[in-house]
């Protein structure tokens, strides 16, 4: 029997049940929906992140309750805060950014079906930037854990252990060169394709006796004698070589000089530019020299550093759950009693006040809120209650409470923030924090001027301390002189250690600090003197204020010959007016009022504290020219009113708690800076260890009624310059010593007694106060003709 044969067959395959997945990918709504998808990500973190660089800080200390109530102030919410932390926070910081923008055009590419493959370098490129930019930021700016993200400064840190600085910053030198050589394929060839070739000039004598207008002369001398020339042979020129020496002999100009007989010429002159030649010379002048440095005369002064002032142990803002559940439970509470309903309550913590911000129910009178002041006060049993009732721009209703455990405000703190140290302000004063914890600055050249009050004890001189400390670890002595009184006599005597940095004075004064209230009065019309002879130079040079004046004249675009020089701005600071007010009264309140409506654009700012801000000693006229007024807390309503036109000082906590308004009905409640007196005593010993000028910054001189004297009019006693400062007054028609100075190079006690010389000889007239005096000789031959009757006499 045959064996049937069976033929093999080949096992089928199964097919692999994918089909679904890959027609799910390769359907055109999913590439869109997906690339929406992407887009919309890229767009979410972008915005999620930019929102984290300006909320980083409140956002922080809420991240980590989960409850409903603690709200973040990211654009995005709590998902958006959370995420920004995660990847820049603790991840590549500022760099970060580089993710979306990538994710972005991702989403696009899926959007617009164009192959991933052509993203792929950009990917890989962008997350190299990423960490080379994140362990860069950390290498220069290592004191902003922001900028260069939790990876970058352990990434830093670890490459520094083993580099040291220097290596790293070779490293991070070394893979941008190699990136930019490989990108822009840099080769030796293309390096010396961008070295310019030289070009040689061909020149023709010709041209040279042209050029230098010889021809004229050739041409008149070839008159009067024979011409010498050394031809060559006939066989070496040819025909084309004539006709070429032709041609370019006849092109050129030739001017034959001839006698004109009996004719006149008229030369017209152009009426000359004089402000195109001032700008001219200005900008040659800074091209070979530079614009004009004020600083450098102290070119060698280094500004005080941050480690002279304190740190304080209990800075950091605690949290306390507790007192924060019980204040909010006693607030809801009292409201309840008098059936005020609440849809919510959130708490914003300071470090001394925490805000809480409540939204009643619809229907409630606010007027029925800000009547329950003193029960609020009473059922938490603290002091400093304040409701805000309603919130500048905001639909809440605030509620400010002390904390049991304030936090201390420092000085360096404050200015070490990256607000103060980044300002473009022309004069920051960093007066401390406010109730969300942020570092508030103002311009004082923008006030312009700053009236302080409050009780005895409550911060007031140390705010004045604060506001110095502000201005000058800003401004280089150079740029900024201070006018100190203090009736006291102990608050700001640190600051004589500063004298010849910082400090202006009257001439033929010993102290720079001003106790006596004679002195502070003729201070205050120097000052009023100053401020005229400022505007005549402002006047002369077509400006409006100090800040373009000072402009011109750094460009070089002023000449000190005719008086110009370079304007410091001047702070007058007074520590106790009401004492000068009893004593004085008038005589202090008529310059003060007059400095504080026109000193502004010539850069003299006042700053006036008081104890008592009674009607009587802050009248009208001053607060009608302090729109910027600073309230620590005071004993009575009425006292608040005076100096803020509102109450709220009465119910401040004091120890530096006070309220500041900028001229707007908006009032914001600020912890002051802290600075202690030793801290102000390593700070003026810092600065007055350093090479400073001559002398303190000089005033103009002001001699009143009692103080004119008379002076001996024998002519052999006279200054040597008398005759030459008798020439100047009379030409310039003005008595002053101050143009005496500009013009002769002369200190005020010398130029002082000329002008009491030339006063006494009948040249002058006597002092009128601020104004010039009177030149009594008309011109320079009446001069030269009394001169000359006194000479014979």
């Amino acid at each position: 029997m045959a064996k049937k044969t069976r033929t093999a067959t080949k096992p089928r395959r199964k097919k692999k049940k994918n089909n679904s997945i890959v027609s799910f990918f390769k359907s055109k709504q999913t590439h869109l929906a997906f690339g929406v998808f992407v887009l919309s990500s890229a767009i979410f973190l972008f915005i999620s992140f930019y929102s984290f660089l300006q909320h980083w800080k409140s956002d922080q200390s809420q991240l980590q309750f989960i409850n409903k109530s603690n709200h973040v102030k990211n654009i995005l919410g709590k998902l958006g805060a959370n995420l920004s932390n995660l990847l820049v926070y603790e991840g590549f910081g500022i760099a970060t950014f580089i993710f979306p923008i990538l994710l972005f055009f991702t989403g696009l590419y899926i959007i617009l079906s164009i192959p991933l493959k052509q993203l792929s370098k950009y990917w890989i490129n962008g997350i190299l930037a990423m960490i080379w930019l994140s362990i860069a930021f950390a290498v220069f700016i290592p004191g902003n854990t922001l900028f260069a993200g939790t990876i970058g400064f352990e990434v830093n840190e670890f490459m520094q252990i083993y580099m040291g600085k220097i290596g790293v910053i070779l490293l991070l030198s070394l893979t941008l060169l190699m990136f930019i050589i490989s990108k822009f394929k840099i080769t030796p060839e293309r390096i010396k394709s961008f070295v310019p070739k030289r070009k040689e000039k061909k020149t023709s004598v010709l041209d040279d006796v042209t050029n230098e207008g010889y021809i004229s002369e050739a041409i008149h001398e070839t008159s009067n004698k024979e011409l010498e020339l050394d031809l060559d042979p006939i066989d070496e020129l040819t025909t084309e070589d004539i006709i070429s020496e032709k041609e370019e002999i006849s092109t050129k100009p030739v001017e034959i000089v001839t006698p004109v007989e009996e004719e006149l010429e008229i030369e017209i002159e152009k009426p000359v530019d004089e402000e195109h030649m001032v700008d001219n010379l200005s900008n040659t002048l800074v091209k070979d020299f530079g614009e004009f440095d004020p600083t450098l005369e102290l070119a060698n002064y280094k500004f005080p550093k941050l480690d002279l002032l304190k740190d304080y142990t209990n800075e950091n803002i605690t949290i306390d759950k507790q007192e924060l559940e019980n204040n909010k439970n006693k607030i809801v509470e009292t409201l309840n009693n008098y059936k005020i309903g609440i849809s919510s309550i959130k708490a914003t913590i300071g470090p001394t006040v925490t805000l809480y911000e409540i939204v009643p129910n619809a229907g409630v009178r606010i007027s029925k809120i800000k009547n329950l002041e003193d029960d609020i006060a009473l059922s938490l049993a603290a002091l400093g209650i304040r409701i805000i009732a309603p919130i500048p721009g905001k639909g809440t209703i605030g509620i400010e409470v002390p904390n049991k455990k304030p936090s201390v405000v420092s000085m360096k703190s404050v200015l070490s923030s990256q607000k103060f140290q980044n300002t473009k302000m022309d004069l920051p004063l960093a007066l401390g924090k406010t109730i969300s914890n942020e570092t508030f600055i103002v311009d004082l050249a923008k006030m312009p001027h700053l009236l302080m009050a409050g009780a005895t004890g409550q911060g007031k001189s140390v705010g004045l301390n604060a506001v110095l400390a502000s201005l000058i670890y800003k401004k280089h002595p150079a740029e900024i002189k201070f006018v100190l009184v203090d009736p006291k006599k102990v608050e700001l005597t640190l600051f004589n250690k500063i004298e010849r940095h910082y400090l202006a004075k009257l001439p033929d004064t010993e102290d720079a600090i001003i106790t006596d209230t004679t002195a502070v009065i003729n201070t205050l019309n120097s000052m009023c003197i100053e401020m005229d002879n400022r505007y005549d130079l402002l006047k002369n040079a077509f400006v409006r204020n100090i800040k373009e004046y000072n402009a011109k004249f750094r460009s070089r675009k002023l000449n000190p010959e005719n008086g110009h020089r370079f304007l410091p701005y001047i702070v007058l600071v007074i520590d106790e007016f009401a004492d000068l007010i009893m004593t004085a009264g008038k005589e202090i309140e008529t310059p003060i009022a007059r400095l504080a409506q026109l000193a502004r654009a010539i850069g003299i700012h006042l700053i006036v504290a008081t104890q008592r801000p009674s009607v009587n000693v802050i009248t009208g006229i001053i607060k009608a020219n302090f729109p910027t007024r600073v309230a620590f807390r005071v004993t009575s309503k009425i006292d608040s009113r005076t100096i803020l036109d509102a109450q709220g000082a009465d119910q401040l906590i004091g120890k530096g708690d006070m309220l500041i308004s900028t001229g707007s009905s908006d009032l914001v409640r600020l912890q002051c800076a802290f600075i202690d007196t030793p801290e102000v005593e390593k700070l003026t010993d810092y600065i007055g260890s350093q090479r400073a000028y001559a002398s303190a910054y000089i005033l103009p001189e002001y001699v009143g009624e009692e103080g004119a004297s008379t002076v001996d009019i024998d002519i052999a006693d006279r200054d040597k310059l008398f005759e030459e400062a008798a020439q100047l007054i009379v030409t310039s028609q003005q008595g002053s010593a101050s143009l005496l100075q500009r013009k002769l190079k002369l200190g005020y006690n010398r130029a002082g007694r000329i002008i009491d010389q030339l006063e006494a000889a009948g040249i002058v007239g006597p002092f009128e106060g601020s104004k010039a005096r009177q030149v009594l000789v008309p011109d320079i031959i009446s001069l030269r003709q009394f001169l000359d009757g006194e000479s014979e006499v």
